[in-house]
């Protein structure tokens, strides 16, 4: 394991969990993520990614090539939009919207995008080819991934391999993965 990387992302991880409480405080349902759109995009451009906002009106792509040749293209993606319910929880976070909250855990996945573009930004030296960072608005009703594809997110920005994130309640420091499409919607 790299020492060095587990002390560097350790460090972004205040940072990182402030954006997320940030988002979880503010959610925006599907197709009204302006705010946090508007917050990852600026993230974006102060860690030096090349920003193209409003793809499908609120979708949000950052853009990272490496020092180093390479035309090969990897995306990947999260998810930005709430869900209608009603936050119970007695945290500092708490959604300020009333009937609105952060529950299929979108804010995280903004909040690991968003730290695996900083990352990168910092290491940009230390692979091949462009890395572009999706974010996707209005996952829960679909219209965000139809808006995007219908503004020719896939012509606009070539992509060799696409990957996604999503929380499930698996144990601690886990994750499954395995070849192929893989989720919803993945035979499409």
């Amino acid at each position: 394991m790299n020492v060095s990387l587990l002390i560097e992302v350790r460090d972004m991880q205040i940072e990182l969990a402030m954006i997320r409480q940030d988002i979880h405080a503010h959610p925006e349902m599907a197709t009204e993520e302006q705010r946090t759109s508007a917050l990852v995009a600026s993230k974006l451009k102060e860690w030096g990614l090349t920003v193209t906002a409003g793809v499908g009106r609120l979708g949000v792509v950052g853009t990272l090539k490496s020092l180093k040749p390479g035309n090969r293209s990897i995306d990947l993606r999260a998810d930005m939009d709430a869900l209608e319910l009603i936050e119970k929880n007695n945290v500092s976070y708490v959604s300020t919207k009333l009937g609105t909250m952060h529950t299929c855990g979108h804010d995280g996945h903004t909040a690991m995008l968003l730290g695996a573009a900083k990352y990168l930004s910092k290491h940009h030296d230390s692979f091949y080819g462009t890395v572009q960072f999706i974010f996707q608005p209005a996952e829960e009703n679909l219209e965000g991934a139809i808006a995007m594809m219908n503004d020719n997110l896939f012509e606009r920005f070539s992509v060799d391999a696409l990957y996604g994130i999503h929380n499930v309640p698996e144990q601690l420091g886990t994750f499954s993965i395995r070849p192929g499409p893989l989720m919803a919607a993945s035979n499409r």
